[in-house]
């Protein structure tokens, strides 16, 4: 079964990139649902009442690829700004793109187990006969980022674990990289290296 992880970034725009980040992510699990494609969301450093700055997206499933296709480039979201009042601009940005968590994460674990709150919930998504719906599922949350991942495939809370944990390192390797090499964005696209005017989506709010 393909499987592949999205980068969904706002780089360096304002809080309504976070927003319009937020909606596009909600965007894509609804999408994957319809596709019969398991979606896990991954946030970064912290999110505020407006949403994370930056998300990783593993998708898994027969039409995984084609859903990622579709959305890798520049969305551009056109709203007016609910934050700030009378503010004229209305296109915000979000970058998308893929990357390679599995190559990300380091062979061995390195995060100290006391940095990590593991929480356990019941597994939901895709699956039909084979969902699980045990309270297998596991949430990890690394408590000096913030930085909150789920993994709910496995029936075993055990593997869940280990996954959750493995996405992890991963997770802070990306954004390891991406504040190293910000202005190379080779991993993370910074906000104003989006290609403005050539969006492979346009929402409007």
């Amino acid at each position: 079964m393909a499987a592949i992880d999205m980068l969904v970034t706002s780089g360096n725009g304002p809080v309504e990139c976070r927003i319009a980040l937020m909606a596009l992510v909600e965007t894509i699990e609804k999408e994957a649902v319809r596709l019969g494609c398991t979606c896990e969301a991954s946030f970064g450093h912290r999110p505020d009442r407006h949403g994370a700055k930056s998300a990783v997206l593993s998708l898994e499933g027969r039409n995984a690829e084609a859903l990622a296709r579709e959305y890798c480039g520049t969305v551009k979201f056109v709203f007016k700004s609910p934050v700030r009042a009378g503010h004229k601009r209305q296109n915000w940005f979000v970058g998308v793109k893929t990357v390679d968590l599995a190559a990300a994460a380091p062979a061995a674990a390195s995060i100290a187990v006391s940095d990590v709150r593991f929480e356990t919930l019941r597994a939901g998504g895709p699956g039909g006969q084979h969902q699980n719906t045990t309270d297998s599922a596991v949430r990890a949350v690394h408590l000096p980022t913030g930085i909150v991942v789920t993994a709910r495939n496995e029936r075993s809370q055990h593997r869940n674990r280990a996954i959750a944990l493995r996405r992890l390192e991963a997770m802070l390797r990306v954004l390891a990289d991406r504040e190293a090499e910000q202005s190379k964005a080779e991993i993370f696209i910074a906000n104003k290296a989006l290609e403005r005017g050539n969006e492979v989506k346009v929402f409007r709010l």
